[in-house]
């Protein structure tokens, strides 16, 4: 199912965003072309090197350097993926994207797709509880875009609560819900059981 589908794949900073190679190197197992975008902040825990060599494809981190020749950065990648994925995604860009902020690549990219967008969270259990940043989860998925939702457990920080990034199989699993065909979307079904 996820066979040369173009994924996008946004990492924010966070210690989850070592998570986010093992996430990388299972989307391509499964056949997909993964095309990394790491924000500043991603790259003070992980290396753009490391997205590079894992997924075979370079790694954007800067808003304004071409892809190729002449495509634009990020309308390309807006335009290519089939969907957007950002894990993790931390309370910063959850809450540039919901106020419609565009100043880094990711964000530019989010704003300038089509694709659907699917968010995994990762953050201390107080953001993940701070009343912003669920009015901001709540305004994202409103217009459209799909979480994925942290688990509860022992936090970096020390702290115990929700707010660790979710497996890697689950995040998996749901990219492929939202790839799946929707045959049967707009149909209507009636089934009977009979006499």
């Amino acid at each position: 199912m996820l066979a040369d589908k173009k994924i996008v794949l946004g990492v924010t900073g966070g210690i989850a965003a070592y998570k986010a190679a093992e996430l990388v190197r299972e989307l391509v197992r499964a056949g997909a072309r993964v095309y990394v975008i790491m924000t500043r902040s991603a790259r003070e825990f992980v290396t753009p090197l490391t997205f590079q060599t894992l997924s075979g494809n370079p790694v954007s981190t800067e808003l304004f350097s071409l892809i190729e020749e002449s495509e634009i950065g990020h309308i390309s990648l807006a335009d290519r993926a089939d969907i957007l994925v950002i894990a993790p995604a931390t309370a910063n860009i959850i809450g540039k994207i919901a106020g419609g902020i565009a100043d880094d690549m990711l964000s530019t990219v989010v704003l300038a797709t089509k694709a659907p967008v699917l968010l995994a969270p990762a953050m201390n259990v107080h953001m993940w509880d701070n009343p912003v940043c669920q009015e901001n989860i709540q305004k994202l998925q409103a217009r459209g875009c799909r979480f994925i939702d942290p688990e509860a457990g022992e936090l970096a920080c020390g702290y115990e609560g929700k707010g660790r990034l979710a497996e890697v199989s689950a995040i998996v699993e749901e990219i492929r819900s939202l790839l799946a065909p929707k045959d049967l979307a707009a149909e209507t079904v009636l089934v009977t059981a009979g006499n």
